[in-house]
């Protein structure tokens, strides 16, 4: 990191020149992130550094031929190739944050798989286990309803051998 006062010593310009030229379109914006406030003086990185040593070094534009967007009759200067370096950075990074999303998303899709094959083999293990529930308490049902037959006979049986007993 460089302050302004030593990058405008080695290009042999001014600190004001400096400022002027890092305060205007499309240095400013190729040195977004490049700069930093250290003890209150604006220091510059090693890539600031050379965007604004390449911008000194171009030649000025005649004044019949000035620049639209970094463009000067088909060429592009210093900043914005720096600039489309940084974005190209940008860029590559993001691709491959993409396929890192990429490959998690197709992870988890084969894990929501896993699980769904597995909740659909539970439900039905679950509904098994209920109809065998089912029909154990049907033939409990069925065993008690016989063996109350048994007994409501057994008793009519008793009431009706005591009365004719009685008679006999």
């Amino acid at each position: 990191m460089k302050t302004i006062r030593e990058i405008a010593d080695e290009i042999g310009v001014s600190k004001q020149a400096v400022f002027k030229k890092i305060k205007r379109e499309p240095l400013s914006t190729s040195l977004q992130g490049l700069t930093s406030t250290v003890d209150g003086r604006l220091t510059v990185s090693v890539d600031g550094e050379k965007l604004i040593k390449q911008a000194f070094s171009q030649d000025v534009p005649s004044t019949n031929h000035q620049p639209v967007d970094g463009v000067v009759d088909g060429q592009v200067d210093g900043p914005v190739d720096g600039m489309i370096a940084v974005l190209q950075a940008t860029i590559d990074t993001l691709q491959g944050q993409l396929e890192v999303k990429d490959r998690q998303i197709e992870q988890q899709t084969q894990t929501i798989t896993r699980l769904s094959d597995a909740l659909v083999s539970a439900q039905q293990t679950a509904a098994a286990a209920q109809a065998l529930h089912a029909g154990t308490l049907q033939q409990r049902f069925l065993l008690n309803e016989n063996e109350v037959d048994y007994q409501e006979k057994k008793l009519v049986q008793g009431w009706f051998s005591r009365l004719f007993r009685r008679y006999m």
